[in-house]
């Protein structure tokens, strides 16, 4: 096998530049089609200034992995070394779990943006789309490549065998409950991206020590994927990454998760997507009982905006708060 660890520092700038020359060129086209932000009138106000933004720039993210994903499989497959074309192979799901996540997010988005339908895909469309790739995906890990149902128990260093009857409804719920709280995350230039480097940066830290390749190479796609679109994504942000970006970053990190068998893992480093969720639910069902508001506007990034925080305090503290959490997250395995 080759020295992956020397070639991730290639892979990663790759994805950079790679991302970048393509905001470049795909930016300016989202602007002349005129696909730009709708912001909500019962938003913070200093958001209004957004309107227009071009927005849909997830699928720079997706057409970059997508890019990279082929370099990647063409470059290993044809490898002497039988270890490197199974590991070419074990790469596709990943990729095609994210980009489909991240299909489903833009047919949404075009919905709104293009045909100028403020609802969307309808929820109960958009969960189906999401389902039937969770479903594929779980007979993947556990049919096709028989990664098996035991899963690891952050701080008790152990792994339990889950019988496949709970497994796969519980794998299917952390996959929807994960990108649907990445997609929460989004709403403030360079919140989404900022949080999700860092996890996938976990993700493939812990690859490394497992030695499992394919995630290793999958994480360092999206992670300089993730820092290429943030450099026009940070406050004032020149794209927004729409459905589109934040269900295929929710995709990535649940993919990665499950192939390495941490999906209770994330309830520790992606716990900031988690609370910005809890937030969510909590002020739905105290003012439905009480007629009254706990945050003053949920998400809570939106509580805390409103409380008085600049976009990029909210980014920073949140960023910070995930990194420790991710750190806490290193030490339970």
């Amino acid at each position: 096998m080759r020295d992956l660890n020397y070639f991730q520092i290639k892979i990663l700038l790759m994805s950079f530049v790679v991302t970048v020359i393509l905001a470049i060129g795909i930016i300016p086209i989202l602007k002349k089609l005129k696909i730009g932000q709708i912001e909500r009138e019962d938003g913070p106000s200093s958001h209004l200034n957004k309107q227009g933004t071009p927005t849909m720039g997830g699928i720079i993210m997706a057409i970059a992995t997508a890019i990279l994903s082929i370099f990647m499989f063409v470059y290993y497959a044809v490898s002497e070394a039988q270890v490197e074309v199974d590991m070419a192979y074990r790469l596709i799901p990943l990729v095609i779990i994210t980009v489909g996540f991240g299909i489903v997010g833009c047919i949404d988005d075009i919905k709104k943006l293009v045909f100028k339908n403020t609802k969307g895909l309808k929820p109960a469309y958009k969960m189906m789309g999401l389902l039937v790739i969770a479903v594929i995906y779980c007979l993947y890990l556990i049919k096709g490549i028989n990664l098996g149902t035991d899963t690891y128990i952050p701080f008790f260093k152990l792994y339990i065998n889950i019988p496949i009857y709970i497994y796969i409804p519980f794998a299917i719920f952390v996959m929807l409950g994960t990108t649907n709280a990445i997609n929460l995350t989004d709403g403030v230039d360079g919140l989404c991206p900022t949080v999700s480097t860092i996890i996938l940066s976990c993700l493939t830290v812990i690859a490394v020590m497992l030695d499992v390749k394919e995630v290793i190479v999958f994480g360092t796609i999206m992670v300089g994927t993730c820092l290429g679109f943030l450099i026009f994504n940070i406050h004032p942000a020149k794209v927004f990454m729409g459905d589109t970006g934040s269900l295929l970053l929710g995709g990535a990190i649940v993919a990665m998760a499950l192939y390495l068998k941490m999906p209770l893992l994330l309830i520790i480093i992606a716990l900031i997507p988690v609370i910005e969720t809890a937030s969510v639910i909590i002020q739905v069902v105290y003012y439905k009982k009480t007629g009254n508001r706990i945050f003053k506007m949920a998400p809570l990034h939106h509580h805390f905006e409103l409380s008085g925080w600049g976009e990029n305090k909210v980014v920073s503290v949140f960023g910070a708060l995930t990194l420790l959490f991710c750190i806490i997250g290193l030490i339970s395995i």
